[in-house]
């Protein structure tokens, strides 16, 4: 059974035992997830910030064993903290 609840690499490690992470898992901020271990769905938006460029952006859905990803650059945006301790991307 997959662990859909985890926001950052300290809960990876702590709730999936056998984990193994090279570099910055953190690399890629959590902007907003939600999820349901009942139904088997999770959906999730995760920014990396370049400094003075922008964010690649990546969206997740997940259900049951099927997953989709997208990714794309947003130019000239940053993270910014935002409600129910997420974030979100801001344009400058």
């Amino acid at each position: 059974m997959k662990t859909l609840h985890n926001t950052s690499i300290a809960e990876v490690k702590e709730n999936v035992k056998d984990v193994n992470v090279v570099g910055d898992g953190d690399l890629f901020r959590l902007l907003c997830k939600a999820s349901s271990k009942k139904e088997n769905w999770m959906k999730s938006t995760k920014a990396c910030e370049i400094e003075g460029l922008g964010c690649i952006v990546q969206v997740t859905t997940q259900q049951g064993d099927n997953i989709a990803e997208a990714l794309t650059f947003v130019h000239g945006a940053t993270i910014v903290e935002d409600i129910n301790g997420g974030r979100r991307l801001e344009r400058s």
